[in-house]
């Protein structure tokens, strides 16, 4: 029996209260790396916040990353009808749907924002899209996904050039696909364009989609609701002509902003513990550099931020 099966089996209650006990060891131990991922990349793209704002957004990323987690795993364990009974709002669903009815097929726009696994089961009462899957470390975690995937109406498929391939024929006979655009590509399938002003390493692979296809994308976020009871589904209408732009590098960076602008209505919720600006050309990879190094690159991107 797989361990992660005693999700199962506890509440999803309990597992939340657990994801809570655990943000609140990490947040006492400043080493930690998450702690030290978030607070650069806060010091990259916030950096006129305040000390005490900067300390009470860490608080809230840290929180709503460890509940994320726990409740995927929950997700993976269940039946797709209990991720389908957690949903309890769906803001803008005609965007959803209008894109489905594209001739041309739909890609869903779905950055690391929210539970974007508990909104898997959903979006699959919908059709059988065709989704890239790249196997995780560990036999044991990997198998316990996949079991989990494999209860749904998805095509997995690798993320190779058989994989694209195959998202592309999906696309072209009206059907839809699933991509998380947001992630840091190999070198050569990415160009460096700003994110949240930052100039980085950002994937081409949707934009590349949808200059062939010419498919509907919609951006979909699944956020917990304040009162803890369940997550709303938001659907955002990505329609800007340089979303389809030839030119790779304007394509990205629109894709970027349109990202920025689902971010921005739950700043808290996206996984800031994520190293997204691991390839910036002035410095590389932050992550790795000295204090003064990042400093200096802050410094030269905000001339009114004194961060010493």
């Amino acid at each position: 029996m797989n361990p992660y099966h005693i999700f199962k089996i506890v509440p999803l209650s309990v597992l939340q209260m657990l994801a809570r006990f655990v943000a609140w060891i990490i947040l006492r131990m400043p080493s930690a790396s998450i702690m030290r991922t978030v607070k650069i990349n806060m010091a990259l793209i916030a950096p006129t916040l305040s000390h005490l704002q900067k300390q009470a957004l860490t608080k809230e990323i840290i929180y709503h990353q460890c509940l994320t987690s726990i409740e995927s795993i929950k997700s993976w364990a269940m039946p797709p009808d209990w991720s389908i009974a957690q949903i309890r709002d769906v803001h803008n669903k005609d965007i959803l749907l209008d894109g489905l009815a594209s001739p041309n097929g739909m890609l869903a726009i779905v950055p690391h924002l929210g539970t974007w696994e508990m909104m898997n089961a959903w979006l699959n009462q919908f059709g059988s899209p065709t989704i890239m899957y790249k196997p995780v470390k560990g036999d044991i975690t990997n198998n316990f996904i996949l079991q989990g995937r494999a209860r749904l109406n998805a095509t997995l498929v690798p993320t190779d050039g058989s994989g694209v391939k195959a998202v592309f024929k999906t696309l072209k006979q009206g059907g839809f696909s699933i991509v998380l655009p947001d992630h840091v590509p190999d070198p050569s399938g990415g160009v460096i364009v700003p994110f949240f002003g930052i100039e980085t390493l950002t994937s081409t692979l949707a934009s590349k989609l949808a200059s062939k296809t010419k498919c509907a994308l919609v951006g979909l976020a699944c956020i917990r609701r304040d009162d803890g009871h369940g997550f709303d589904i938001y659907c955002y209408k990505l329609d800007d002509p340089a979303l389809y732009d030839r030119n790779t590098e304007t394509a990205a960076y629109a894709l970027n902003l349109a990202m920025q602008r689902m971010i921005e209505d739950n700043y808290s919720h996206y996984m800031w513990g994520y190293r997204r600006f691991k390839h910036i050309p002035m410095i590389d990879n932050p992550y790795n550099t000295n204090k003064a190094n990042l400093a200096a690159f802050i410094r030269a991107h905000h001339p009114s931020v004194d961060n010493k």
